[in-house]
């Protein structure tokens, strides 16, 4: 997986580290001087020598892979942390998670490049978490590797605070290396949270079995020789293929979506925005390769961070990114162990099926991390451009655009034959918004496009991108459209999307409820439950104690209720409540009837 900066050499003198760092005091005064900052900029660009091309610089890069001999796949495990330190005051825990970067001796297209990085889930309260992540990469050179795995807990209300860092040293590769078997690392702290340490330091007096100094285990496997042909110069992820829906309520306030009012008379609305991410099968086609466009002065600043008004714009962009991607206790994630029809319908979940004509901006990063949010005028960020942030300023990307998904009358007739007709461009029978949609991939298909100004995606590659999806979603149709040469159609599907939009409701984003409201059926579950506990009739703050916390319980059981699936798996998941906030990731996972189960020594999670 790809994460974060994309600035640096290749041999890991890049620091690893979430992109959503704490506010300096410079920032409350520095837009003060942005104006005029840039007004000097532009006057220098004003006189500097005239350029020979007439365009603006970036769009697609034909420069070729730098050679090499092909590498070996390698599979890393991060299995569990033993005597993390307690981060947070209040449950004496973490909330930890791994953030992994890895280096080898081969050399980037280009040094801004982003690095190769993982993320494992977060583990909740908890200062011994077990993780069984798994992270193949192929392509790793003969001459070895460095790993970075910094470990963090998770703040989603204030930055995330680093527990330590393991650093991993492999000189060489062979095909009789032997691997690394769960082996314990201890965790330094050097650059590690002070106020952490602190806390574990005054908690280490009082208890005698607590440590100062962690352990990370982690376990490398050799999988074998990387068949890639004759050019071995970059590295990919094979798999996992991970997925994760992110609702962020501080996004939705940026972008100005609500949910439905749920108040008194309806008049209560909540803010929230759904972010998504899927780690698609590698590796990504060569001639992906796209560096951003130049379009206005400020642009090259922003990506760079060179000029005052670039670091402002490139740190609130990489902070933005880091809250509409961040895991909280509502995310839900899961994975595959490669593309699958399974694979196909989780990402038709994610898209909401063909309900409420929806468009999404994606970006592909060269890593093959596909992320996407719904777009609109209601979701347009202005100031800051969405493309920009899901690549998380990255310089160079794969491919970046918009795309929807339609529900045809004819599953086995093209999109575009005499006859067929689409949901959301006509009415039609057998799905939304009067029925649940069909479950047969057949029905669906995938229109993507290249309509991003910020990197501007060759239209000749278009096939290119469609082969790619093909292979990662399996059973669904992909029709790719070119916003230049396709401009006329693709308009007018993308305002039949908005017409039937506006016609079916905004029912485009999902609300994390408060305690304060409750259905019908939920205040009926209430009462039941004030007279099992024999407090219905009695008065006090006893009474509004158990109360509160009976409706704090019934809320909280309904997280699972933002999947959707069929009937059966969103009764399941409706009653599981908590534990599907972890869905898929821990443990080790089997096929049981088409269902991804997990397991670990405490429970059972389930998910598709």
């Amino acid at each position: 997986m790809e994460d974060e900066k994309n600035r640096g050499g290749r041999e890991g003198d890049g620091d690893v580290q979430p992109s959503h760092s704490k506010f300096h005091r410079s920032d409350a005064f520095a837009t003060k001087v942005v104006d005029q900052t840039a007004y000097w900029q532009q006057k220098a660009t004003k006189h500097a020598p005239a350029q020979e091309n007439a365009g603006p610089a970036g769009g697609l890069d034909e420069t070729p892979i730098p050679d090499a001999p092909p590498g070996y796949t390698v599979k890393f495990i991060f299995h569990r942390a033993e005597s993390l330190p307690m981060a947070d005051l209040n449950s004496f825990s973490s909330d930890p998670y791994v953030y992994v970067q890895l280096n080898t001796a081969l050399h980037p297209r280009h040094k801004q490049d982003p690095y190769m990085r993982y993320r494992t889930p977060t583990i909740r309260k908890t200062t011994d978490p077990v993780w069984n992540c798994e992270w193949i990469v192929a392509n790793v050179p003969s001459s070895g590797f460095k790993l970075k795995a910094r470990i963090y807990d998770e703040d989603p209300q204030d930055h995330d605070d680093r527990l330590g860092n393991v650093h991993v040293h492999v000189d060489s590769l062979g095909e009789n290396w032997t691997g690394i078997k769960e082996q314990g690392y201890k965790i330094k702290k050097r650059m590690g949270s002070k106020r952490a340490y602190a806390l574990q330091g005054c908690a280490s007096i009082f208890s005698r079995g607590l440590k100062m100094s962690g352990t990370l285990f982690i376990s490398v496997e050799l999988l074998g020789p990387t068949s890639v042909g004759n050019n071995g110069g970059r590295l990919w992820t094979v798999g996992p293929c991970a997925w994760s829906r992110h609702l962020s309520p501080m996004i939705g306030r940026l972008a100005g979506t609500k949910a439905p009012g749920t108040g008194k008379e309806g008049k209560t609305e909540k803010y929230n925005f759904q972010a998504n991410q899927i780690q698609l099968a590698g590796p990504v086609p060569p001639p992906l390769y796209h560096r951003y466009v130049e379009f206005k002065p400020f642009i090259a600043g922003m990506f760079n961070a060179q000029t005052l008004r670039g670091r402002i714009l490139n740190r609130a962009l990489h902070h933005q990114h880091g809250r509409v991607y961040n895991f909280d206790r509502y995310t839900l994630y899961g994975s595959f162990p490669s593309p699958s029809q399974e694979m196909s319908l989780q990402f038709l979940d994610l898209v909401h099926y063909d309900r409420g004509g929806r468009i999404f901006t994606y970006i592909l990063t060269l890593d093959g991390m596909w992320r996407f949010t719904e777009t609109g005028k209601e979701f347009g960020i202005d100031l800051l451009s969405k493309h920009t942030m899901h690549s998380d300023v990255n310089i160079y990307v794969a491919f970046s655009g918009e795309f929807f998904v339609r529900r045809l009358k004819h599953p086995h007739r093209g999109p575009f034959e005499e006859g067929q007709e689409m949901h959301p461009a006509v009415e039609m029978e057998g799905g939304p918004p009067d029925s649940d949609p069909p479950r047969d991939l057949s029905y669906y298909a995938l229109f993507i496009d290249n309509d991003s100004g910020t990197y501007r995606p060759s239209g000749k590659l278009l096939p290119v991108l469609k082969g790619f999806m093909q292979k990662n979603l399996p059973g669904l149709k992909i029709v790719t459209l070119d916003c230049g040469a396709d401009a006329d159609r693709m308009n007018e599907m993308k305002t039949e999307q908005r017409e039937r939009k506006k016609s079916e409701g905004n029912g485009t984003v999902f609300m994390q409820d408060d305690l304060s409201s409750l259905s019908s059926s939920d205040e009926e579950e209430l009462e039941e439950r004030m007279r099992e506990f024999g407090v219905e009739d009695a008065d006090g703050p006893h009474k509004e104690h158990t109360k509160r916390n009976i409706k704090k319980e019934i809320k909280e059981s309904r997280v699972g209720g933002w999947i959707h699936g069929d009937r059966t798996r969103e009764a399941r998941e409706g009653s599981e409540g908590e534990d599907t906030k972890a869905l898929g990731m821990n443990g080790e996972m089997t096929q049981q009837d088409g269902v991804l189960v997990t397991k670990d020594s405490n429970k059972k999670l389930e998910g598709r």
